[in-house]
């Protein structure tokens, strides 16, 4: 089946959607029993997708995992109340105390904090790491080395890892790799064929695709599901169904979206690349990323999100340049159908690993649905400003 045919089918199985074309909204914390029979088989397959209890989910839930797993690869896939809860529901599920984490240099910025404020007082060490290191990873780890965090591409500067080859070494030593693939949605790439044991996203993001869900998903594979889905559940994470549903329903667009996106970035991105301020454009498209040859390994696709960096702006050309925007909202969030701006000038203090190689401040784009025409008229009124205080 082709990928456009999936996004609609997927998860749209006739025990959960009745007779309806979506699954409907199906709310519960009590489930009840006509039998002790019923009872005794709901509690033995309480993880089998059979009603148990609220917090195990319902058919809506049931759903919208079927489809996250059939897209992604994996065979289940747990719902956290954000992607921020993904990713620490993930990381607890596989690290005690005494353990060693590998966590990408470039990550997004509560992953990391996460490590060094709720992890480092649990007794669980990490150690940052290049994220072009590659196989070269093998030098970092430790006999307590439990879990390999990846993200790729990196958050705000987009760095593409060899996850095939960073996956291999983790097997090799039966460490668990862990990979925040939120830029490419559940259909950019596989993050399982690329030997990935754990694939999480912010479904916040482009799959709920109207910025009005917060939602979070992890997709394990046959050997490591029973581990994440039970240890999940007893940390307590859950979705609401009503989120669960606006997902299920963004996700059936996901598709069409992601190709507009992609298409009207490559517009802008183009236009940027002829602005004499601009020192670098960070875009995996582009041959001169970092990581360029992996993405065209691995990914099918772009979509919306990339950085540049400018060759110099003090904070108050910055804020010059940012707040008299007419399209481009300020948000830190992504993959809505509206475009954002952010920006940082100090990307050096978010890494301790490697060198960030550029002096002037970093610019986030999310390119969003708006004609792409609009969005170059507002930055080049941005750029106006810029040079008006120069």
């Amino acid at each position: 089946m082709k990928k456009p045919t999936q996004i609609i089918h997927a998860g749209r199985d006739k025990q959960w959607a009745g007779y309806s074309v979506n699954v409907p909204v199906v709310r519960a914390s009590t489930v009840v029993f006509d039998s002790f029979a019923e009872m005794r088989h709901a509690v033995k397959h309480r993880g089998d997708h059979v009603p148990y209890y609220g917090r195990r989910g319902t058919q809506t839930h049931f759903a919208f995992s079927d489809a996250v797993c059939e897209l992604e690869g994996g065979v289940g896939c747990a719902l956290y109340p954000s992607g921020a809860a993904a990713i620490s529901g993930a990381l607890l599920a596989f690290l005690k105390t005494g353990d060693h984490l590998l966590m990408v240099d470039a990550a997004y910025e509560p992953t990391r904090a996460f490590c060094d404020k709720v992890l480092a007082p649990l007794g669980i060490q990490t150690t940052y790491y290049d994220p072009l290191i590659g196989a070269g990873i093998s030098a970092l780890i430790q006999p307590n080395t439990k879990v390999i965090y990846l993200e790729s591409p990196c958050s705000l500067t987009m760095e593409v890892q060899d996850v095939p080859a960073i996956c291999a070494i983790a097997k090799q030593h039966g460490i668990v790799t862990m990979l925040d693939n939120t830029w490419a949605s559940p259909i950019l790439c596989r993050p399982f064929e690329m030997g990935v044991d754990i694939s999480i996203q912010a479904a916040t993001k482009y799959i709920c695709g109207h910025s009005d869900v917060m939602l979070g998903t992890a997709s394990a594979n046959e050997q490591h599901w029973p581990q994440l889905r039970e240890h999940s559940y007893l940390l307590g994470y859950c979705a609401s169904a009503d989120d669960v549903y606006l997902a299920a329903r963004g996700l059936r667009t996901l598709g069409v979206r992601l190709a507009q996106h992609q298409q009207n970035a490559r517009q802008v991105v183009q236009w940027l690349a002829e602005q004499p301020e601009v020192e670098v454009i960070l875009h995996p498209e582009l041959t001169s990323h970092p990581g360029h040859a992996e993405f065209i390994r691995d990914f099918s696709g772009s979509n919306g999100l990339f950085s540049f960096v400018l060759k110099q702006a003090d904070q108050v050309a910055l804020e010059r340049f940012v707040e008299g925007m007419q399209h481009f909202k300020m948000g830190f969030s992504w993959g809505g159908y509206e475009s954002l701006i952010i920006t940082n000038s100090n990307i050096q203090a978010l890494r301790s690993a490697t060198r960030w190689p550029y002096r002037g401040p970093l610019v986030r784009l999310h390119i969003g649905l708006e004609d792409p025409a609009d969005l170059i008229a507002d930055l080049a009124a941005a750029f106006a400003r810029l040079r008006e205080g120069s």
